[in-house]
C-alpha cells in the first residue's frame, strides 16, 4: 500500500508545467534516472525506433524557441530539454539493416529465430497494420514508440519530484531543419517526433481535472 500511495501521489504531482524556475537545477544522477528510464521502456517488437537528444545549450534553445510555439516560456527556464526522434520509415522496414542491427546485435536472436521474427515483422507491417501505405504511416507508428519512452520519463521525474511538460506545438519542418544543422541529425535516418522539458516548478499548479473512471473504463462480458 505504501508504494501505491507513492505512485498515486507522484501521478497527482505530475503536471504540464508551463515555467520553470530557472535557478534550480537537476542533479546529474536524477536526469541520467529519467534518461535510463525512457532507455528501458518498451516497444514495439523491441526495436526501440529512438533517439533522444538533450538541448542544453542556451544559443541553440533560442533558436528553437523561435519555431516552437509550445515552449516559449519551457525552453528558456527548463533545467534539461529533450527532443525524441523517430526513425524513418525504410529504417524501421523489416528487412533493413536496422531491424537486422537490432535482432543480431542487441537481441542476440539465433539466425532461425531471427529470420521467425522477421518474417512476423514484416506481416505485421504489410498485412496486420498497414503500415507500408505510405512513408509517413510507418514514420508515425514509430513515433507512438517514443511516447511510450516520454510517458515513463515524466512519471519517472515526478516520482523523483521533478516537473515536466510534453511539447508537441512546433513547426515540423523549421524545428527538424534546426536540429539537422546544429546537432549533425542524419535527416534520412531520423525524423522530429515530439519534445519535454524538465525542471522544477516556478508556481503551484491548478488541482489535477480528469474524467471519472466510470466515463471512460467499460469492462466487457
Amino acid at each position: 500500500m505504501a508504494e501505491r500511495e507513492k505512485l498515486m501521489q507522484a501521478l497527482h504531482f505530475r503536471h504540464a508545467c508551463k515555467i520553470f524556475d530557472k535557478e534550480k537545477k537537476i542533479e546529474d544522477e536524477m536526469f541520467e534516472t529519467i534518461l535510463e528510464a525512457g532507455r528501458l521502456s518498451p516497444s514495439s517488437f523491441g526495436f526501440e525506433p529512438w533517439k533522444f537528444l538533450v538541448i542544453q545549450n542556451r544559443a541553440l534553445r533560442e533558436k528553437l524557441r523561435e519555431v516552437t510555439w509550445g515552449a516559449q516560456d519551457t525552453l528558456p527556464t527548463a533545467s534539461h530539454f529533450v527532443v525524441l526522434l523517430a526513425r524513418r520509415a525504410k529504417e524501421m522496414l523489416a528487412e533493413s539493416d536496422y531491424v537486422t542491427h537490432m535482432m543480431y546485435d542487441v537481441h542476440h536472436l539465433p539466425k532461425e529465430a531471427a529470420e521467425a521474427r522477421r518474417e512476423k515483422y514484416g506481416t505485421f507491417q504489410r498485412e496486420d497494420f498497414k503500415l507500408l501505405e505510405s512513408e509517413r504511416t510507418t514514420f508515425d507508428w514509430a513515433a507512438k514508440q517514443g511516447y511510450i519512452a516520454l510517458a515513463n520519463m515524466m512519471t519517472t521525474a515526478a516520482m523523483l519530484g521533478i516537473d515536466s511538460c510534453p511539447i508537441e506545438g512546433f513547426q515540423l519542418e523549421k524545428a527538424e531543419e534546426i536540429l539537422y544543422e546544429s546537432c549533425g541529425i542524419d535527416r534520412e535516418l531520423f525524423g522530429l517526433s515530439v519534445m519535454v522539458a524538465f525542471g522544477y516548478r516556478l508556481h503551484t499548479p491548478r488541482p489535477k481535472t480528469r474524467q471519472s473512471l466510470d466515463e471512460i473504463v467499460q469492462w466487457c462480458p
